[in-house]
């Protein structure tokens, strides 16, 4: 947690706690600011932290055309999966929960939605797993032999 409220002081971004009623946090753009909503608990206080630092890494703002929103929302989450699920943490949870993704969600601190995300950018080809892998030889964040 604290590495990530450090990442949001290096790109002065101001985070700050108040009584969100219709959602767990926001970034504004305009005002480089992050709220997250109080009293949420550590894993999701963490994650939805995650998520927003992406959004202001991003330079997000919020479209009035729906799939530029969800591509925004589906980038920030796997950011935030990415900095949050280690590659090693993943698989340990994953043999330890048999795949339980719930289970897995709170083994590795994070929400169900990040542990998804997460998922949606491993793909394992026969015996090697690859995390976020890209067109051509040697492009993937990680790589891994099973």
């Amino acid at each position: 947690m604290e590495e990530l409220l450090e990442m949001a002081d290096a790109i002065g971004v101001t985070v700050e706690y108040a009584k969100l009623e219709s959602r767990d946090g926001e970034y504004r753009h305009d005002l480089k600011r992050i709220r997250l909503r109080d009293e949420m608990t550590f894993r999701k206080e963490r994650s939805v932290l995650a998520h927003e630092l992406a959004h202001a890494i991003w330079e997000d703002v919020p479209s009035r055309f729906g799939p530029v929103n969800a591509r925004q929302e589906r980038r920030a989450d796997e950011w935030a999966a990415l900095r949050l699920i280690t590659l090693d943490g993943y698989r340990e949870s994953e043999q330890r929960w048999d795949g339980h993704i719930a289970a897995m969600a709170y083994d590795l601190a994070v929400t169900v939605g990040l542990v998804k995300a997460f998922q949606r950018i491993l793909h394992r080809i026969g015996d090697t797993s690859y995390v976020a892998p890209r067109m051509g030889v040697g492009q993937w964040v990680h790589k891994v032999e099973v």
